[in-house]
């Protein structure tokens, strides 16, 4: 007996189903205590287990490639890519006054606050010097007030290390303060949160 089932042509996910089919059926009519295995019956050539060691060795060299401290953007084509040792986030918010700046330096204030690099300042990376410290940042912020951002106001939080870029994608949150106070600057009850992530390497 020959079980055949064409599955070359179908896609990755049908094949592994019609597959699974085809054993359930052969299960049945060839039941485990049968003196001979229904497998013994299949037609190998004709029915081919998915092979999935393609897929799988490629999404590996993916992640040994973002994995092996090359930063995945850079802030321009014409500029090689950044070795990335770390990434820093933060949240600021800005509760009174609806300054959506002061949101997005409250949040990068917030990922770098706690954190101490003395590793370019002692050569403990060799072959690299203080100065060539790098930083990229990347800020979630409300669509509606991208146009609004200050980005040298944000720029001004870093004391040193050179910023490369600073993207700025939609993000972050407006919700309700929950109370109107004039006299802090308040046009509304906005309240106005910004995310942060700070690359930085060298």
């Amino acid at each position: 007996m020959t079980i055949c089932c064409p599955i070359q042509n179908l896609p990755l996910s049908s094949r592994f189903t019609a597959y699974q089919s085809v054993i359930l059926h052969a299960s049945k009519i060839y039941p485990s205590n049968s003196p001979t295995s229904f497998l013994s019956f299949i037609n190998r050539s004709s029915l081919q287990v998915p092979r999935f060691s393609r897929l799988w060795k490629s999404k590996i060299t993916a992640m040994e490639t973002q994995q092996s401290g090359t930063a995945v953007f850079s802030s321009d084509s014409s500029s090689a890519p950044m070795k990335l040792l770390f990434v820093e986030m933060g949240v600021g918010y800005d509760q009174h006054g609806q300054d959506i700046t002061a949101a997005a330096m409250r949040a990068c204030r917030d990922a770098i606050s706690s954190n101490s690099i003395p590793a370019f300042r002692r050569g403990s990376i060799p072959g690299v010097s203080f100065e060539q410290m790098k930083l990229q940042i990347k800020l979630g912020v409300p669509h509606s007030l991208h146009q609004l951002l200050d980005i040298e106001r944000v720029k001004s939080v870093f004391p040193y290390g050179k910023i490369l870029n600073v993207e700025v994608v939609d993000g972050g949150l407006i919700c309700s303060s929950g109370v109107c106070v004039e006299e802090m600057g308040d046009k509304n009850e906005d309240c106005y949160i910004v995310n942060a992530a700070v690359y930085v390497g060298y």
